[in-house]
């Protein structure tokens, strides 16, 4: 009998939640616990984590888990990487529903770089209005550019004092284009800083900054190990089934 793990959290993971629940396979949705309120599931769901590489490997072996799917955030770099070798000590299959990068396209002014410290050092001396979109977990370092006038949007209100003074955008996504351009307006914002999350829910900032011509300080993704992939939530429900072998 399968029964999947969904390593969860994203609009991806939620779709597939769906369609496992529709087609009536045993499954557990996972959250990592990041968010106060997260989006009701059609699956019985469990919220925390799991202990590093030793807890979810018990965890697999004691709910019987037949197949695990990564499909948290592309910057979830750390549960992704225990996946990999709690998958490895268990003998679990594992696949990652991983959404494709962004592509910069003519007319985007894409400043790219390795990660959060190197975004830091990419913003120019001279106060600016920076939009920070890549989550609260990661926003500590630019409190060394105290001069910028920061924008931050979280799905969640802050639960402790932030690091620096900043306005703060209460809203869960998916974002429109016309949305982000009227924000963007509105507050003046002349950069913005993003993580390459890829996928079409936060792509409308990247969009908007295309047509205001604004600078755009882009993350890379986290290297992780190599890993069974696949893109869409119909590959996966074929590799649930066995129906297909799919490459890496």
């Amino acid at each position: 009998m399968t029964r999947a793990l969904i390593l969860g959290g994203t609009a991806d993971a939620s779709l597939l939640a769906a369609e496992i629940a529709r087609a009536g396979i045993d499954a557990v949705y996972s959250y990592g616990g990041r968010t106060r309120a997260p989006a009701d599931q059609p699956l019985p769901t469990r919220i925390g984590g799991f202990g590093g590489v030793s807890g979810l490997a018990d965890y697999i072996r004691r709910e019987n888990v037949t197949h695990v799917i990564d499909a948290t955030h592309p910057f979830a770099a750390e549960m992704s990487r225990n996946a990999v070798v709690a998958c490895a000590e268990t003998g679990t299959p594992l696949i990652a529903l991983e959404r494709a990068p962004w592509a910069k396209e003519p007319g985007d002014n894409w400043i790219e770089i390795a990660d959060v410290s190197a975004a830091v050092a990419a913003l120019p001396e001279a106060a600016e209005n920076v939009f920070l979109a890549i989550g609260r977990q990661h926003i500590a370092p630019f409190a060394t550019k105290p001069q910028h006038a920061y924008t931050l949007r979280f799905v969640d209100p802050p639960d402790a004092p932030l690091p620096f003074a900043a306005d703060v955008i209460v809203s869960r996504g998916p974002f429109t284009l016309e949305g982000e351009l009227e924000m963007m307006r509105a507050r003046g914002i002349t950069w913005i800083v993003a993580r390459n999350s890829g996928g079409d829910g936060a792509r409308a900032k990247i969009d908007a900054a295309r047509r205001l011509g604004l600078p755009v300080v882009m993350i890379s993704r986290p290297q992780l190990p190599e890993r069974l992939r696949a893109e869409s939530v119909d590959e996966i429900m074929q590799w649930l089934s066995h129906r297909t072998c799919l490459g890496a």
